[in-house]
């Protein structure tokens, strides 16, 4: 008997995740996504940053010359858990949607810069995950 319940409230279980996942709009689950990579920046979390892309993600950048690297890897790199010291401000700034395709700005103030963050996002294997960062360093004037 302990054994049927148990099965019966693991499948009511299943049942409302799927029921809740199933009732979030495609923008909702970009948020999520980008949160993950939102809140895994600001915390210096690389567990949580890494839900947020596709292993074969690219980074990619203009500093003295052009730069692109593998996303989680070049993002994570000397990443320890612990949260920045800095005051950072995060929001996002637009998403737009086609189809199981969407980019989305993304803006990290820091206290004397800021990451603006173009991030190209695709619906895989029914998970949104970005694919692909470019970005650009505003310097902030003070």
């Amino acid at each position: 008997m302990r054994k049927i319940v148990l099965i019966v409230l693991t499948v009511m279980t299943m049942t409302i995740t799927t029921e809740v996942y199933a009732q979030q709009t495609d923008l909702e689950r970009i948020e999520i996504t980008l949160n993950y990579y939102l809140t895994g920046l600001v915390n210096n979390d690389a567990k949580t940053l890494t839900k947020a892309f596709h292993p074969t993600a690219t980074m990619k950048w203009i500093g003295k010359d052009y730069k692109e690297v593998n996303a989680i890897k070049g993002l994570t790199e000397g990443m320890d858990g612990s949260p920045l010291k800095e005051k950072i401000k995060t929001r996002v700034v637009s998403v737009n949607i086609a189809g199981n395709a969407a980019s989305a700005q993304l803006e990290i103030q820091f206290p004397t810069f800021t990451y603006v963050d173009f991030m190209h996002v695709l619906k895989v294997d029914s998970e949104w995950k970005i694919v692909s960062k470019i970005f650009y360093t505003r310097q902030d004037s003070k």
